[in-house]
């Protein structure tokens, strides 16, 4: 069969390729970019893993499959697939999808390049370059370095890992026999990739001390500098706090200027120009020569523990070039106005019980279902309330109407955290969430 014919790979068919690709193009709008987005569809299509792997059909073979057949795959895929482009999709901390963004993916992914050289990815280290300057002048600095992570757990394992070599560079080398005993400091509420940084850095999960937090979720100043002067007594070297700015379940902003002076009195907080690429340069003679014939400060692949790194940057630099810093601002004014309406429209209703006034957007609440409203004195209370969010919770997402997170936190039991980051939500879907919740629980 003519379609059957292999592409590039052996038969080298361009034709054959473009129309390929013209086919998944065509698939991706009209699947994902049209019904994707549109209220009217399924967040997600829910099927048991068992049924989902017999539908797709996963089993890699030794022959090849037709062009038809490998469309309907692209096609399956997409079908049970999560549409975290969904206006109804509150589950994660992103959600949407930005044209600007996916059209520079589909760039970087065309070019597959790897950003470790200036050489192979010319156009991109002078973007990323531009990229971080930008940002690092948002936040008030006018020199500084970095890179684009895979994300934010690779980040604060970087950040680990940098404050560790700035206080002793010569673990470099020797490893964990030039250390002493180490100690991190960072709040209750932080994000578990702190303490596995720790113990995947070979520290420990033992180094890392949490420091308390009030009832918002914000570090306390004064905890801090007990538990510092507290390790300082049992013989541990305080080398690093980490603070946070939007926490992931409440989205609280610890006190930074007042965790700056505590870290300034104890020596805990230094900037050091260049200190990625002398901390996790390997100086590889066959990538980083250093007589090449430009400047080979742009080989930036020597500052990030991998060889080889995606191109990030693009999605970011494309987006801001279109809606720019201004049109920015407004996505962010749009996200704090829907989250007050929300928040507004929740405290009208019964059965809707926020946990906090959120900070952030961050919406944390419980919804008490009709058998449970009036009865907060009963013993049983708080255990039949945990148990209403799984049960929303896996009611919405095998109908496919919408999806939020849920979680306990400390001694509150299973509540739900709506998450406001769309950019293309209105006050129509904030009310559908809470009427979805009230239609979904009413029997409860």
């Amino acid at each position: 069969m003519a379609d059957s014919k292999p592409l590039l790979s052996r038969g080298g068919d361009p034709m054959a390729a473009e129309a390929l690709l013209r086919d998944v193009f065509g698939i991706v709008v009209d699947e994902i970019i049209w019904k994707g987005t549109s209220a009217s569809e399924k967040v997600c299509e829910w099927k048991e893993p068992e049924e989902l792997k017999q539908l797709l059909d996963l089993e890699l073979r030794s022959q090849g499959e037709p062009r038809e057949q490998i469309l309907e795959r692209c096609r399956a895929v997409i079908r049970y697939s999560v549409k975290t482009c969904h206006p109804r999709f509150f589950n994660q901390l992103f959600s949407g999808l930005d044209p600007h963004a996916l059209a520079g993916r589909i760039v970087t992914e065309s070019l597959n390049t790897s950003q470790y050289t200036y050489e192979i990815a010319p156009v991109f280290v002078l973007m990323e370059e531009e990229v971080l300057k930008t940002l690092r002048a948002l936040v008030g600095w006018s020199s500084g370095d970095g890179v684009f992570c895979p994300g934010g757990s690779i980040s604060n394992m970087y950040a680990v890992n940098l404050a560790r070599y700035r206080r002793y560079p010569d673990c470099k080398r020797r490893g964990l026999r030039a250390l002493p005993p180490l100690a991190l400091f960072t709040s209750e509420e932080c994000h578990y990739s702190i303490k596995k940084g720790a113990a995947f850095l070979g520290l420990g999960t033992d180094s890392v001390r949490v420091v308390k937090a009030d009832e918002r979720g914000k570090m306390i100043p004064e905890d801090l500098e007990r538990q510092i002067s507290l390790a300082e007594v049992e013989g541990a070297v305080p080398f690093l706090v980490s603070a946070t700015s939007g926490t992931t379940v409440l989205g609280a902003f610890d006190p930074l200027e007042a965790i700056a002076d505590v870290c300034q009195r104890h020596g805990l907080w230094m900037h050091v120009d260049d200190l990625l690429k002398h901390c996790h340069g390997s100086q590889a003679s066959y990538l980083f020569q250093q007589d090449k014939f430009y400047d080979v400060a742009l080989d930036t692949g020597d500052k990030v523990v991998q060889c080889g790194r995606r191109v990030d940057c693009l999605k970011l630099w494309l987006m801001w070039k279109a809606q720019g810093g201004q049109g920015l601002e407004c996505r962010i004014d749009q996200a704090f106005t829907l989250t007050r309406y929300l928040v507004k429209e929740m405290k009208k209703r019964e059965g809707f019980e926020l946990v906090m006034e959120p900070e952030f957007v961050n919406v944390c609440f419980w919804f008490v279902p009709p058998s449970l409203r009036g009865k907060q004195e009963s013993p049983d209370y708080s255990e039949r309330l945990a148990k209403v969010a799984p049960l929303l919770k896996e009611r919405m997402v095998k109908e496919g109407s919408m999806m939020i997170g849920y979680q306990p936190h400390g001694t509150k039991g299973n509540f739900f955290r709506m998450v406001v980051a769309n950019p293309a939500l209105t006050q129509a879907d904030m009310d559908f969430l809470l009427n979805e919740l009230e239609r979904l629980g009413q029997d409860l």
